[in-house]
């Protein structure tokens, strides 16, 4: 899992789902609808949940295609993926979780 972070504390993380089909993950709006490509549900379990999508994760590239934010371009390249699935999701960072034995200055 790679992970970049913007100075807007927004981060893109790419993630590697394997094992072909079904991923176990749905998506929810587009550009057709004037919304972001978001991820709506994610099956507990699954190959998605495995490789770290989260709900609320915006689509940004799928097997290295950058969208353009159509929801049926994003299904188009998921159903034509077999044995791998490559996702660069962006999502907003959120603060970082501390142990909860850890000592904060």
């Amino acid at each position: 899992m790679e992970v970049l972070r913007d100075s807007r504390g927004w981060t893109h993380v790419e993630l590697v789902l394997s094992g072909g089909a079904p991923w176990g993950f749905t998506l929810k709006g587009g550009r057709e609808h004037r919304e972001p490509l978001l991820v709506t549900k994610v099956e507990e379990g699954c190959k998605a949940a495995v490789a770290g999508v989260l709900i609320g994760d915006e689509i940004v590239s799928i097997n290295a295609v950058p969208l353009t934010g159509y929801r049926q371009e994003a299904i188009s390249l998921v159903k034509r993926s077999h044995n791998a699935l490559t996702l660069v999701v962006r999502r907003f960072a959120s603060l970082p979780i501390f142990p909860c034995n850890a000592k904060l200055f």
